[in-house]
């Protein structure tokens, strides 16, 4: 059990890293900063402006219960530890 709970911990913290790092760079390619990049703006006589992103507060907050549910885990791992032959 203790080292289920462990593994299960561990990835559920570098999944929680894959995801706020997903979301970094989906933040990145939807903003303001790809229009430069952009080959139709750069031709003479066109202007490219950025009007707006859809809102991603919800993504953010799965991100912190991500990393609230890595900390809970964590402390399963304690309890379990404390259940093993291991503590005295």
């Amino acid at each position: 059990d203790l080292a289920i709970t462990f593994i299960t911990a561990f990835l559920w913290l570098v999944s929680t890293f894959a995801w706020a790092k997903a979301l970094a760079d989906i933040k990145i390619s939807t903003g303001a900063s790809i229009i430069p990049g952009i080959e139709s703006c750069k031709a003479p006589g066109t202007a490219c402006h950025f009007d707006s992103v859809t809102s991603m507060g919800t993504l953010n907050v799965s991100v912190v219960f991500g990393l609230i549910n890595m900390i809970l885990w964590g402390g399963n791992i304690w309890f379990v530890y404390k259940d093993t032959n291991l503590h005295n």
